[in-house]
């Protein structure tokens, strides 16, 4: 193991942090928490080791759409609802459709699948007041 992959304190507090979070947070957010316990961890080091751990596959990236990224420890098949107001990601009980792993893309395009990620995209209950309706 490399330099870069050695499991520094920095990143084992970083990585333990998210891992009681279950708000996706943002790297500046997540930065505001581990500096709880590494006073002097500067912002660039947080963003390096969420870089580090997604590339490793310890963390999740979640990309929404015009905001900043947003990182997540549960590894495990779920679905994400994404806010398109405030940005909030929201687990969603189910694990997203079956597509099994390996499978083949159109035929011939040599497309071979090694994953499948699912996102709602919506307005969540703070943003929208709790109302039923469905806006569209």
């Amino acid at each position: 193991m490399g330099e870069n992959h050695r499991m520094t304190r920095q990143r084992r507090v970083i990585l333990e942090e998210l891992g009681h979070l279950s708000t996706h947070p943002t790297a500046d957010e997540l930065y505001g928490i581990v500096r709880r316990r590494i006073p002097k961890i500067s912002l660039g080091t947080v963003y390096r080791n969420l870089e580090m751990l997604a590339a490793s596959g310890e963390i999740r990236l979640v990309r929404t759409s015009g905001r900043q990224m947003r990182f997540d420890a549960d590894l495990s098949d779920h679905i994400h609802a994404i806010c398109v107001r405030c940005g909030k990601v929201i687990d969603m009980p189910g694990a997203p459709p079956s597509v099994q792993p390996g499978s083949m893309g159109p035929a011939g395009s040599g497309f071979r699948q090694i994953a499948t990620r699912t996102e709602i995209i919506g307005v969540c209950a703070d943003c929208h007041g709790g109302e039923a309706e469905c806006e569209g």
